[in-house]
């Protein structure tokens, strides 16, 4: 899973987000590394949206402006919960290999 995915769904865990919110949560999980374009945030929707991991819940007009919510499915919150497990035993394999360099610091 690539990055901006991974955190596009990590953004929506807590509830539903418009385009701009998870934008700006993106930002913020990554210390500001990631920014995603709006263009590229709602492609990325699309296709999660496609693959059953979001659902599109609502819109609503905001200072004249549309905003469409989504937010994580069960299927989107397996598979995010499984990235993890992923991540975090890749994280483990190159901190054993670290360690086993210099133990000293690990």
């Amino acid at each position: 899973m690539r990055e901006p995915t991974f955190l596009v769904l990590t953004a929506l865990v807590d509830g539903p987000r418009h385009g701009y919110g998870i934008i700006r949560e993106v930002a913020a999980l990554s210390d500001g590394r990631v920014k995603l374009l709006p263009g590229t945030l709602y492609a990325a929707l699309d296709r999660l949206v496609a693959q059953g991991l979001v659902e599109h819940v609502r819109d609503e007009v905001a200072d004249g402006r549309m905003r469409r919510y989504y937010r994580l499915t069960s299927a989107g919150l397996q598979v995010l919960t499984a990235e993890i497990a992923r991540l975090r035993q890749l994280a483990g394999a190159a901190e054993s290999r670290l360690r086993a360099l210099n133990p000293r610091h690990a």
